[in-house]
């Protein structure tokens, strides 16, 4: 929480970050291999999917046909958003997909 000069009290939100995940277990054709997403902490970063849509999660079988499973997924911290800013968690900034 915190307050400003007039005495109004404002819930503070937590602090959002943006972060480079990428992963090289899944190689294949059609495929992401990196993308830069906004989270709160890198346990949410490294379950954001590339193209935004958890349905991609789930290929033939169950298999993460254009991604990886969240474990093999590596996270590094970028930077902090600044408190105004309209992007929300879970958004993707960029993504690097690998057509074939």
């Amino acid at each position: 929480m915190r307050q400003d000069f007039s005495g109004t009290v404002f819930a503070t939100l937590p602090s959002m970050n943006i972060y480079r995940i990428s992963q090289s277990n899944n190689t294949d054709y059609d495929t992401y291999d990196s993308a830069v997403v906004v989270a709160r902490d890198e346990q949410q970063a490294r379950h954001i999917h590339p193209d935004e849509c958890s349905a991609a999660w789930h290929g033939a079988g169950g298999r993460w046909s254009t991604w990886a499973d969240p474990s093999k997924v590596t996270v590094e911290y970028l930077a902090t958003l600044p408190a105004d800013s309209r992007l929300q968690a879970g958004a993707v900034i960029c993504a690097s997909f690998n057509a074939g």
